[in-house]
This record gives C-alpha cells, structure tokens and sequence, in this order.
C-alpha cells in the first residue's frame, strides 16, 4: 500500500546503490583523434601530431575504462590503434622524405635550378636530375 507522498519503494537506510559511470570523454577524443590522423596521415600535423596525442588519450582512456572508473573500453583501443598506425606510417613518410631531400641527386638537382638561365636550362637539370635517380640509365 502506498500513502499520498511515499515511493513504492522507499530507500532504506545503509542500502548501497552503485555510483553511476561517467562518460569517457577521453575515448571518444582518441577515436576521432585516431581517425583524423588516419585520413591526414601524410602531413606531419595529422599523422604524428594527432597521432600521437590520440594514442596518449586512448592508452589513458582505455586504462581507466579496464579499471572500471569509465565505459567505452572498446572505443578507446580503437582509438589508440588508429592513432598508433597513423603515427608510424607517418613517420615513415617522414624519414623517407627526409632521406630524399639531404640526397646527393637532390643537392645537385636544386643546385643546377637555382644556376638555371631560363626555361630550356630547367628543363635540362629535370632530366639530368631524372637520369641520376634512375641510377644512370
């Protein structure tokens, strides 16, 4: 029976309710993080830079989530995952990028430009600088 005012239910003293979970913010920043460095994973800013702040906040996000203190566990490993493979294809456009314009050809291809007169001079330092990549054929 239930008088006017009263729950069905009332709460008795000493219960224990569990504290709701909170959001997991940080997991849902990993996730978008990890997907912008995805797509932009040829540019230093989006493939290392949100790269590696992605893998932070999912590494973060998914420890607190496995701990109990957040959901989305799942959101934040995909979201380091992402942000992991990012990062090091990024990286290896980097080094590779890096390792092309300190070259030998590279020095003496800009080089040549720069000595250039005009049109006919460029155009001749392009196909020299093509031979040397080529390895002289």
């Amino acid at each position: 029976m239930t008088l006017h005012g009263q729950a069905a239910h009332p709460h008795h003293p000493g219960s224990y309710e569990p504290a709701p979970r909170t959001g997991n913010g940080m997991a849902v920043a990993a996730l978008v993080l990890g997907i912008a460095a995805c797509v932009f994973f040829w540019t230093v800013l989006g493939g290392i830079v949100l790269g590696l702040v992605g893998l932070v906040l999912g590494v973060v996000a998914a420890r607190r989530a496995r701990g109990g203190r957040a959901p989305h566990r799942g959101m934040a490993i995909t979201g380091a995952v992402l942000s992991a493979l990012a990062l090091v294809v990024s990286s290896v456009i980097v080094a590779i990028g890096v390792s092309f314009f300190s070259s030998d050809s590279f020095k003496d291809y800009n080089d040549c430009i720069q000595h250039a007169d005009g049109k006919s001079d460029r155009d001749q330092c392009a196909k020299d600088f093509e031979r040397d990549v080529d390895g002289g054929n």
